[in-house]
């Protein structure tokens, strides 16, 4: 009996999942995520607000390591080229191999890893919508930062405007960074890593992902060490939803399902029963077959319709001849 879901990478119940279904819907959610991040622009002056306001509170709470980072990628080009490429690529690439490699070699935890995923996805386009914010690397010079995807960007495929292909900067939505899905598709990397990898190697690749994308995020001036922990945040909510997510899923394609099933036979319905797999489809032939030998508690043998009804075809104390005219109805045809 398969168990029930617990947590976002748990196992769950073994489903038909094949790519071509899995595939459309996995693009599907990312291209609403791309949509709700172009759509969910918002004020530009309360984005900056916002932003401001974040890098207040990370001061107050001596949690303000943007500057340093900014300054080190800045000064030396050979961490400030990779981590541009590591911000502007990795997530693309990482995350579609691990559904990948789940979907084909541990199928029976890929729909709650899947699942985990596009729910956190969702909730962190709530927070773009709700709450555009301004990363570093668009304040006003006099902050501090310097935006190195633009320092740089004669080095990768990236154009100064954002982490886009060069010339499509004006399709993004750069004040989408609280929170920073950069860090919680990391994190999430890391989980699956960690609990499936089963090597030394992946064990370390776990830890260090999620932790050099956050290093990354924050000293290419993309995001604020709180838009990092609110991407942790939101993947840790999306985990607790998962099973809930799961569990209506599961009860719609019930719904859907029953819905399209074929109606029960007249022939059963009228019988009283409804037959319910091979088992209990024999069980009431059997049932049928032991009613219609059985009359007002007196035995019949097959071919018999009344009780008694041999005794009084052949007489009193005469034996059966092994004629087969003799034989009750329900026998056998000698042979032609």
């Amino acid at each position: 009996m398969p168990h029930a879901e617990t947590a976002g990478v748990e196992a769950t119940p073994r489903t038909r999942l094949r790519w071509w279904t899995e595939l459309p819907l996995i693009l599907l959610v990312y291209a609403c995520y791309s949509a709700g991040r172009l759509l969910a622009r918002g004020d530009v002056s309360h984005a900056v607000d916002h932003g401001l306001a974040i890098l207040d509170i990370e001061k107050a709470l001596h949690l303000n390591a943007e500057h340093p980072l900014n300054r080190l990628f800045t000064s030396e080009p050979w961490l400030g080229v990779p981590a541009d490429f590591w911000y502007a690529s990795l997530h693309y690439l990482v995350t579609p191999a691990l559904l990948v490699w789940i979907f084909r070699s541990r199928t029976v935890r890929y729909r709650a890893a899947r699942t985990w995923l596009m729910t956190s996805t969702f909730i962190g386009l709530i927070g773009f919508t709700l709450l555009p914010t301004c990363p570093p690397r668009l304040l006003a010079e006099s902050y501090g930062f310097v935006d190195t995807m633009a320092q740089y960007s004669s080095y990768g495929w990236w154009g100064g405007e954002a982490s886009a292909p060069r010339g499509l900067g004006g399709m993004t939505n750069q004040y989408a960074a609280m929170p920073s899905l950069h860090v919680g598709w990391a994190l999430w990397c890391g989980v699956v890593l960690w609990r499936y990898g089963g090597t030394r190697l992946t064990k370390v690749a776990a830890v260090a992902y999620p932790l050099i994308t956050t290093i990354v995020v924050m000293g290419t001036a993309n995001h604020y060490f709180l838009d990092a922990a609110a991407g942790a945040a939101v993947m840790g909510v999306g985990l607790l939803l998962t099973p809930y997510v799961l569990r209506t899923a599961d009860r719609v394609r019930a719904l859907f399902g029953a819905e399209a099933a074929p109606v029960a036979t007249a022939g059963t319905a009228s019988g009283g029963r409804v037959a319910k797999g091979t088992r209990e489809t024999v069980t009431v032939a059997s049932d049928n077959a032991s009613s219609s030998n059985v009359s007002g508690g007196c035995q019949t043998s097959a071919g018999e319709r009344i009780p008694r009804q041999r005794e009084s075809r052949i007489g009193s104390g005469a034996e059966p001849s092994a004629s087969p005219k003799d034989a009750g109805d329900g026998a056998p045809a000698p042979a032609r």
